[in-house]
């Protein structure tokens, strides 16, 4: 596993979001309030970028068709047309003034 850097701590906020592509893994990092949280940045329903998403509470809505996730578990919360996987979510580790997360 390699330790990959994502962005400074200093940069973070309500309301930010990076879409980051790392080999295979395309992520989302969040902050909705106090919470940073990093995950796949395609809805696994029909791959539509989630950067666009709406953000609410605890939850990430695809603009394409409604589907919700519970952002700090990636649980398919609604779904409008057949049911897909959960959101993969990823750990994120911080050294010294920068977040990122190992892979």
């Amino acid at each position: 596993m390699q330790f990959y850097s994502l962005e400074k701590l200093i940069n973070l906020h309500d309301g930010y979001r990076k879409q980051i592509k790392i080999d295979h893994h395309n992520l989302l990092l969040i902050q909705n309030g106090d919470t940073v949280s990093l995950l796949e940045s395609l809805c696994p329903h029909r791959g539509h970028p989630l950067s666009v998403a709406d953000i609410s509470s605890d939850k990430l809505r695809c603009p394409l068709h409604g589907y919700e996730f519970a952002i700090a578990t990636g649980k398919l919360l609604h779904y409008s047309e057949e049911p897909c996987r959960a959101l993969k979510i990823y750990e994120l580790s911080d050294q010294g003034n920068e977040l990122g997360v190992w892979l």
